[in-house]
């Protein structure tokens, strides 16, 4: 049998406790936290305890503090809330209380903290870790503990995760159950639209985000909203005489429904709160509209996690444990944080008083300060709603016509994509045309230019509503040249896969040719597969990872009838395993094939006898992950023969390919975002290459988005 592969083999945990432990407010996720800290530790053999109850369960001691098994976190990972329970605790406040909790740790030689709260939650932790050594030359003092134990636990480490649905604290570009909540209010969104558009209503939805904006307004740009009220940018004066004619003038244009967004924390620039019901009072009493109020409240903090809450729980687990085994006596307390596509370490301190800030800049009513604090993930996110929420009478026309087309295989999020570069491209003064069938379209001719109202209500359509092909544009760059020469078209936005990629290659070495295609062009990268070189993240693949996740849980649930039984999971994803790699971490697989990682007979035997003995410990399924074309010679089929002969009379097996259903479906609220965002780029970048090249033979453009998360 083979010997497995070790990771992280200068690192060990051998004869070091770690504690783990969930604080203040839930948040979806948090499951998926404790769950990669229990298993990290545990591989690289340090003891893992459960803290239950939060600081009230270290506070009270006994069975609150108890060593766990890898067993311990099976099937949690897409359990909402938190199994080890969160409380507030008033006696860790006090040094009484906290000189209990020293106590209780030191008889389990628990000198390692692993704190998944908010920002209250860890600043006690760190008071906690400053006051260490004080507590523990007490407990001494008190014949509570030998001298000899204070000396070996000396030094208490603490490192924290933030579990949080408001993304409230500063340091990170995103917090654990964030991406979750934005689901719970999208999914209730989409549906209040269709009853909204049958009757002609206005929805007022009230969103959580007491001190914090961010949900209000990243659901507001997700699902094109008419207004958004939150605390960090309270609107002007006399924003009630604004609100009511853009919504009249939206009626006037045969817009049948309206939506407002509001923030239970929305204030006006005198600090006196907003409220929703105040909002629907307006609307009626100026307007005369149906108006309905819905108050989300705590559907927001429930339900399973998303893919991405999984997988950056999981990721943000394994540097923790890291991040403890590696600190000293002298390393100040950190936090695990998410920039751009990385686990960071950052001082856990700084973040919090960078977060109280925010807070203070508000309080003073200086809430440009507000926004800035927020970081610029905020900034962007409320600049580009600004930006795409209401028609600019421009004062200027460009001359300039540009023209979006999507290529290749449709992914969740182009519609949303296309509608944010036509609004910014009119916003920048250009006519926008649209193009349909791709680059099959193009040479026939089928190009119509596009208005601001026409791609109203897309953000939330799944597919392609332009249409799209494969095809790429080298058997038709005559036809292409002279559709481009009759319409007068200056810049070229193409949204696609690896077929776009190509495309734009085939066009670029073609301007020697054909000087029709010296102009701009950019790509914006939109597939599944996430397979287009020189970007972290393609727009539809976190859509496809939540469609594999969910089908992977449902298949689960329906194990739990039966007895010992594995899955077999075919994902789509050409010569690409990140749809399978990733989807297997996001649904808790045992193991996933990839075409970027060879395997052979040996490995799939030692996952078949690992599977055996799991069952025989009394789990009662498991579940494996294959990328579609990771290996010509060992299909699906041939390792679902393999695991069904081996496993006989342990377990049996089925598989399953999921197929098409990954490309299908309404996009991820991330998948609405990104493609808003980045093709909002995309076109101001076009915009000042023409400005400045205008012809001028400019060499082809992939726009790139380093961080995996770009709220």
């Amino acid at each position: 049998m083979a010997q497995p592969q070790k990771f992280f083999e200068n690192l060990s945990g051998a004869g070091k406790a770690i504690g783990v432990l969930t604080s203040g407010g839930d948040a979806q996720g948090m499951n998926a936290a404790v769950r990669a800290v229990v298993r990290m530790g545990i591989y690289v053999e340090a003891k893992v305890y459960f803290v239950h109850e939060g600081y009230q369960g270290m506070v009270d001691g006994g069975d609150n503090i108890i060593e766990v098994s890898w067993e311990s976190v099976s099937s949690i990972l897409q359990v909402g809330g938190t199994v080890i329970g969160s409380a507030r605790c008033k006696a860790f406040r006090t040094r009484e209380g906290r000189l209990q909790a020293a106590y209780n740790l030191i008889q389990r030689g628990i000198t390692n903290l692993c704190v998944i709260g908010g920002d209250g939650s860890l600043t006690g932790a760190n008071l906690f870790r400053e006051e260490w050594s004080g507590l523990l030359e007490e407990l001494v003092k008190n014949e509570k503990i030998e001298a000899a134990a204070a000396q070996k636990y000396s030094h208490l480490n603490i490192v924290g995760m933030v579990g949080s649905i408001d993304n409230d604290f500063c340091g990170t570009d995103m917090t654990i159950g964030t991406d979750s909540a934005l689901h719970r209010i999208i999914e209730v969104v989409d549906a209040i639209m269709t009853t909204a558009q049958s009757h002609q209503r206005t929805f007022v939805l009230e969103v959580m985000g007491r001190h914090c904006g961010y949900l209000a307004l990243v659901s507001a740009l997700a699902c094109g909203a008419d207004w958004v009220f939150i605390p960090e940018s309270p609107p002007e004066d006399g924003w009630e005489d604004t609100m009511c004619g853009k919504l009249s003038e939206n009626r006037a244009r045969k817009k049948r429904l309206n939506i407002i967004i509001v923030s239970e924390g929305a204030i006006d620039g005198q600090n006196n709160p907003i409220t929703s019901e105040k909002i629907k009072n307006l609307v009626v009493s100026r307007l005369g509209f149906d108006t309905r109020v819905t108050i989300l409240g705590h559907v927001q903090r429930g339900g399973t996690p998303s893919a991405f809450d999984r997988i950056l729980a999981s990721r943000m687990g394994v540097e923790c444990v890291l991040a403890l085994l590696e600190a000293t006596p002298e390393t100040p307390a950190c936090v695990v944080s998410l920039c751009g596509n990385q686990a960071v370490r950052l001082p856990l301190m700084e973040c919090v008083q960078m977060t109280q800030e925010v807070q203070k800049a508000m309080d003073e009513r200086r809430f440009e300060d507000a926004v800035r604090l927020r970081g610029r993930s905020f900034e962007n996110n409320l600049n580009t709603y600004k930006l795409l929420s209401h028609k600019k009478n421009s004062s200027h026309q460009s001359n300039f016509n540009v023209a979006v087309l999507n290529v290749g295989a449709p992914a969740a999020g182009m519609n949303g994509a296309v509608r944010s570069a036509v609004r910014v491209g009119i916003t920048e003064g250009h006519k926008m045309f649209a193009v349909n069938d791709g680059f099959e379209g193009f040479a026939k001719g089928q190009i119509h230019e596009i208005k601001w109202g026409d791609v109203g209500g897309w953000t939330g359509q799944g597919g392609s509503i332009l249409g799209t092909k494969r095809t790429l544009p080298a058997k038709y760059f005559d036809q292409i040249a002279d559709q481009i020469r009759a319409h007068n078209i200056s810049a070229l936005l193409v949204i696609g896969g690896f077929e776009a990629f190509e495309s734009m290659l085939q066009l670029a070495e073609a301007r020697g040719t054909y000087e029709e295609f010296c102009i701009p062009m950019c790509i914006l990268p939109a597939t599944i597969s996430n397979n287009v070189p020189g970007t972290d993240l393609s727009l539809g693949a976190d859509t496809a990872l939540n469609a594999i996740m969910q089908t992977c849980d449902r298949i689960k649930q329906s194990a739990s009838g039966t007895k010992r039984r594995v899955f077999i999971i075919e994902t789509m994803g050409g010569y690409c395993g990140y749809l399978a790699n990733m989807g297997g971490l996001a649904a808790g697989a045992d193991a996933a094939y990839i075409f970027e990682e060879q395997f052979d007979i040996r490995e799939l035997q030692a996952n078949v006898e690992h599977l055996t003995e799991k069952m025989k410990t009394g789990i009662q399924r498991g579940l494996v992950l294959r990328n579609e074309n990771s290996n010509e010679n060992y299909t699906t089929d041939f390792i679902y023969q393999l695991y069904s002969e081996e496993g006989r009379g342990v377990f049996d097996c089925r598989k399953n390919v999921l197929g098409h259903m990954q490309q299908g479906g309404a996009p991820s609220p991330f998948d609405r975002n990104f493609g808003t965002k980045i093709s909002a780029k995309a076109i101001q970048w076009l915009s000042r290459k023409l400005q400045e090249t205008y012809r001028k033979g400019n060499a082809k453009y992939l726009l790139t988005q380093k961080t995996v998360y770009v709220y």
